[in-house]
């Protein structure tokens, strides 16, 4: 699995963070490239929800289903796929102290083998580190217009 991490400091307090990621609803306002992020059943959040989500790279769609496998209130959120495109994505939350928060994200891939992988490598590989730098900045300046 291919990981691209990123780390970064915003002016809000962890628990309002950590709220506004946590929120299903507001993960394609900043997540770069997310079309589509909806539950699968009544769980919304915590250890066992389910979300299928869309990510548009370039003119491919790419599809999964996603399960949070770790969360704990105002420190780690966890998701891995359980089908479709490969991924796995753990944004964790440190309270800094005078209303700011540390986020750290891990964000990893997999590709397929063959001639598809290597296709879809091509699209994917340029973007990435570029796709997580971005979600970080959206996600700072939506949560700085939080307070």
């Amino acid at each position: 699995m291919i990981h691209v991490r990123h780390s970064a400091v915003a002016t809000i307090p962890v628990d309002v963070a950590f709220s506004y990621v946590d929120d299903h609803r507001t993960v394609p306002e900043w997540m770069f490239g997310v079309s589509r992020f909806e539950p699968v059943g009544a769980q919304v959040n915590g250890l066992g929800a389910v979300f299928d989500a869309a990510m548009q790279i370039g003119p491919k769609s790419l599809d999964s289903r996603l399960e949070v496998v770790e969360w704990e209130r105002d420190r780690v959120i966890v998701l891995s796929s359980i089908s479709g495109f490969r991924t796995s994505s753990s944004w964790s939350f440190t309270d800094l102290g005078d209303g700011r928060s540390q986020l750290d994200v891990d964000f990893g891939y997999e590709l397929p083998g063959g001639l598809a992988g290597r296709a879809l490598g091509m699209l994917i590989e340029p973007v990435v580190g570029t796709a997580v730098r971005q979600t970080e900045r959206d996600l700072r300046t939506r949560l700085g217009q939080l307070t």
